[in-house]
C-alpha cells in the first residue's frame, strides 16, 4: 500500500491502554499486498470496497472484526477503497465487544454478526459520513461508552473475576513477553499471580491466542523490526538472538512459517516494516 495514502491517529488518553491507533486508508487504485501477523486485532469499517482475502476465500464485510493470526496474507482490491481500522492492544478488544477474542482466532468475521446493536448502529453513521476526522471521533465516543458497560458489568464479573484486575494481569505478561519473548508460561503465570491454567484461560480469552504462540508473533515482529532499522548493519545471527529466536535457524525455519519467505527472500519482493514494534504516529 502506498503510504502517503494513510493517515494516522492516536487515541485519547482515556483509551490509550486499550487502542494503540487508528488509521484511515483512501486510494482509487487496485490493491495488491502483503500482511504478516500483526499481534493485535483489529475492527474494520469499510467505507467503499471491502478488501478480499485469498487465504481464507473471504471478503471482508463493510463491518469487520480481525481477529489475531498467524499467518501471512494477501490483500486485493480493485481500487475505490475507504477505511478506518481501529489497531487495539493486543489484549484489549474484548472489554469493547463482551465476546471472547479467541472466536475471532484466524478469522475475519462479520461484525453485524455479533448483534451488538450499537457497534451496528456506529457503522451506519460512520458509513454516511464523509468527514474521516469526525468519523474517527465518532469511533472513541463508541469506545469511551463501552468502558463502563463491560468492564465492569456485573456478568462480567461473576465470571471471570474482577475484569479490570485481570487485564492489568495480561497487560504485565504482555509487555514481558515483548521484551523478552522467550520467558516461559510459568514465570509469566508469576508474573499474573495465577496459576498455569488460569494464566492460560485469561490470555486467550484477552489475546485470542495463547501464550506460546503469541510469543512465536512478537519474535517474528521483532525480527522485522530488526531488519526494517537494521538491514545490512546486522547480521541473521544478531537479528536471532536479539529478537529471541534459539538460533539462526530457528529464526529462519519460524520466520519462513508467518513470512512466506526467509529474511533475504523477503526483502526482494516486500518492504520489512514492524507492526508491533512500529509507533506510525
Amino acid at each position: 500500500m502506498i503510504q502517503d495514502n494513510f493517515k494516522f491517529y492516536s487515541p485519547c488518553k482515556l483509551l490509550q491502554s486499550y487502542v494503540r491507533y487508528y488509521w484511515v486508508f483512501k486510494s482509487n487504485q487496485p490493491i495488491n499486498t502483503f500482511t504478516f501477523p500483526l499481534g493485535c486485532p483489529q475492527i474494520i469499517f469499510h467505507k467503499k470496497s471491502p478488501l478480499y482475502i485469498p487465504e481464507l476465500k473471504a471478503t471482508q464485510e463493510k463491518l469487520t472484526v480481525s481477529g489475531q493470526v498467524n499467518f501471512s496474507s494477501h490483500l486485493y482490491s480493485d481500487g475505490d477503497i475507504e477505511m478506518i481500522v481501529v489497531v487495539f492492544q493486543p489484549h484489549a478488544m474484548s472489554a469493547f465487544l463482551d465476546t471472547p477474542t479467541s472466536l475471532f482466532y484466524n478469522q475475519e468475521i462479520s461484525g453485524y454478526n455479533l448483534e451488538n446493536k450499537s457497534l451496528n448502529e456506529l457503522a451506519v453513521r460512520i458509513s454516511e459520513c464523509k468527514d474521516n476526522t469526525f468519523c474517527v471521533n465518532l469511533i472513541e465516543q463508541w469506545l469511551l461508552s463501552q468502558i463502563t458497560v463491560n468492564l465492569y458489568d456485573a456478568a462480567h464479573k461473576k465470571r471471570l473475576g474482577t475484569i479490570e484486575q485481570n487485564f492489568k494481569r495480561v497487560d504485565a505478561a504482555i509487555k514481558s513477553i515483548c521484551v523478552v519473548p522467550q520467558t516461559s508460561v510459568t514465570e509469566l503465570s508469576s508474573i499474573a499471580c495465577l496459576s498455569n491454567k488460569q494464566f492460560e484461560r485469561l490470555f486467550n480469552y484477552l489475546v485470542g491466542i495463547n501464550p506460546k504462540e503469541y510469543a512465536r508473533i512478537v519474535r517474528f515482529q521483532k525480527a522485522l523490526g530488526q531488519i526494517q532499522n537494521y538491514s545490512g548493519e546486522r547480521s541473521q545471527a544478531q537479528i536471532a538472538h536479539s529478537s529471541g529466536y534459539a538460533d539462526q535457524s530457528h529464526f529462519i525455519r519460524e520466520f519462513k512459517k508467518f513470512s512466506g519467505h526467509t529474511p533475504v527472500s523477503l526483502l526482494k519482493v516486500s518492504t520489512p516494516y514492524s507492526d508491533l514494534f512500529t509507533n506510525p504516529i
